[in-house]
């Protein structure tokens, strides 16, 4: 039995797919994770890291991106909050469990929000 993949491997695998499907599109990760040693940790918080911020971030769309494992991922209280906090200043939130279901959410996010066209780089505003 092998296991299921780490968020790492799904969330690489996502980018990889929408920078394909959605060429002009720009999508961004924020580098909260991971282990750090104190200094690197303290300078990071210093320069405007926050816990909890989305993993992904698509400008254009207003929208951001949480990836957990397919199995067994679970959102933080710290994610709960800049969820709600974004979902406060109108941007839209999508939590995936894996790359299907991001590949998926993200059709149906274009699907339910017609003035995002799949190369929509600027702001419906």
């Amino acid at each position: 039995m092998t296991n299921p993949p780490t968020e790492h491997e799904e969330q690489r695998e996502f980018v990889r797919w929408f920078r394909k499907v959605y060429a002009p599109v720009r999508i961004f990760a924020i580098p909260n994770g991971g282990a750090r040693g104190a200094a690197t940790a303290g300078r990071l918080k210093a320069e405007g890291v926050s816990p909890g911020v989305p993993d992904l971030c698509i400008p254009a769309w207003h929208l951001w991106v949480e990836m957990k494992r397919q199995k067994g991922g679970v959102v933080s209280a710290e994610q709960k909050d800049w969820i709600a906090y974004l979902q406060s200043v109108q941007q839209c939130v999508l939590v995936c469990r894996g790359v299907d279901d991001a590949m998926a959410q993200i059709q149906a996010f274009l699907n339910e929000n017609p003035c995002h066209s799949p190369s929509e780089t600027r702001p419906p505003f």
